[in-house]
């Protein structure tokens, strides 16, 4: 699943993580293939899946 790199970047700021987030802005391409980029995910501490959830919203509840 594709994610604009800038809705993790503030997810990565709401968690108070500023040094990840600009890791993240360094990083990772304008859009995100959670299986393509998962090891760069990984790297800045995200679970792709946990972040399916997190960012989701209502996708959680299509999957779940």
């Amino acid at each position: 699943m594709n994610i604009d790199k800038q809705q993790i970047i503030d997810l990565l700021r709401n968690q108070g993580d500023q040094d990840k987030a600009q890791q993240a802005e360094q990083e990772l391409p304008d859009q995100v293939d959670t299986e393509r980029d998962s090891g760069l995910l990984e790297k800045l501490g995200i679970n792709p899946q946990d972040l399916l959830g997190k960012l989701g919203g209502g996708l959680g509840g299509l999957l779940g």
